[in-house]
C-alpha cells in the first residue's frame, strides 16, 4: 500500500478530510491468508454498495469510505483512493441512464460542472475542510426538500404558464439561474463532495419541468465529471497517497454496482425515488451529525 507522504501538498490534500478520517493511521494488510482475502471481497462489496447507491440516489461514499478506515487505511490514501475507484461507478450509471439523459439539458450543464469542481480542487489549497463540514448536513437536508417540493413547484409553474404566455426572456434568466447553482455545486462537490447528487436533483427539481428519473441521469453526469477532475487533482497533487490495489477493488466494484443501479433505479417510480432519496439523505444527516 502506498504511504502518506511527507510533503507538503498531500498534507493540502488532507484538508479535505471527513469527520471521521481522524479515527484510523494504520496500512491495510491484504496479503495474509483468508482474512486478507476476506478483506479484498469486502473492500470489493463496499465498492458494489457505493456505486450502486450513488447512480439511485448519492451518498455512497459513505459505504466504502468508512469500509477502508476499518480495515486500517490511511485517511489520506482512503480518501484519495476511494474518489479514483468510484469514477467507474459514475460512468457505468452514466451509460445506464443514457436514455434518460437529456441532450440540450446536458450541454448546458456539464460545462458548469466541469467549471465548478476545478475551482472547488484549487480551493483545496486555501479553505480548511470545517468550512464545509459544518454545514454539510444543513445542505443535505434543502436538498431533500428540494427533491420532495420539486413536483409541487412544477406543477404550479406549469399551471400558471398555462393560463398566460410566457415572457420571452424567462427561458433565459432560468438558464442562468440554474447554471450558476450548478456551478456553486460542482464548487462544493470538487472541494468536499458528500451527497452532491442529492443537492443537484434538488435544484434541478425545483428550477426545470424534467421527471425525476431524467434528473437523476443527468446528475450521474454531473456527478462523474466533478469526481472525474477531483481525481486527476489528487494524482497531480498526491500521486503517493494512492493505493492502486483499493482503487482497483473499489473500481470493479463501483462499476459493477453501477449497471445493477442504474437497471435497479430506472424501474422506480418517481414517488419511490423521492421517498428512496429523502431516507438515504436523512440517514447520511444522522451519521454525519453523530461523527
Amino acid at each position: 500500500m502506498a504511504q502518506t507522504s511527507d510533503r507538503t501538498v498531500p498534507q493540502v490534500r488532507d484538508q479535505r478530510r471527513r469527520p471521521w478520517e481522524h479515527r484510523m493511521s494504520a496500512t491495510i494488510d491484504l496479503t495474509s491468508g483468508l482474512s486478507g482475502w476476506l478483506e479484498l471481497s469486502a473492500i470489493m462489496a463496499a465498492g458494489f454498495g457505493a456505486g450502486m447507491i450513488n447512480v439511485v440516489v448519492g451518498s455512497g461514499t459513505l459505504i466504502s469510505f468508512p469500509v477502508l478506515l476499518l480495515f486500517g487505511c490511511p485517511p489520506v490514501v482512503a480518501n484519495v483512493s476511494n474518489t479514483l475507484g468510484l469514477v467507474p461507478g459514475s460512468l457505468s450509471g452514466t451509460i445506464g441512464y443514457r436514455r434518460e439523459l437529456r441532450a440540450t439539458l446536458a450541454r448546458l450543464l456539464l460545462p458548469a460542472s466541469t467549471a465548478g469542481g476545478i475551482g472547488g480542487a484549487a480551493l483545496l489549497f486555501v479553505l480548511p475542510s470545517e468550512a464545509f463540514e459544518l454545514i454539510v448536513p444543513a445542505l443535505i437536508a434543502l436538498g431533500i426538500a428540494m427533491v420532495l417540493l420539486g413536483p409541487l413547484v412544477q406543477r404550479s409553474a406549469a399551471r400558471r404558464a398555462a393560463g398566460r404566455p410566457a415572457p420571452t426572456g424567462t427561458p433565459v434568466r432560468r438558464n442562468v439561474v440554474t447554471f450558476a447553482g450548478v456551478f456553486l455545486l460542482g464548487v462544493y462537490g470538487g472541494y468536499f463532495g458528500a451527497a452532491q447528487g442529492i443537492l443537484i436533483v434538488g435544484l434541478l427539481s425545483m428550477l426545470t419541468v424534467e421527471t425525476v428519473q431524467s434528473l437523476n441521469g443527468i446528475k450521474n453526469l454531473l456527478v462523474m465529471a466533478v469526481n472525474l477532475i477531483a481525481a486527476v487533482t489528487f494524482l497531480i497533487i498526491a500521486p503517493a497517497s494512492v493505493d492502486w490495489l483499493v482503487v482497483a477493488l473499489i473500481a470493479v466494484g463501483s462499476a459493477l454496482g453501477g449497471i445493477v443501479g442504474a437497471r435497479v433505479g430506472r424501474r422506480l417510480s418517481p414517488s419511490a425515488l423521492r421517498g428512496i432519496i429523502a431516507s438515504i439523505g436523512t440517514v447520511a444527516i444522522v451519521y454525519l451529525l453523530a461523527t
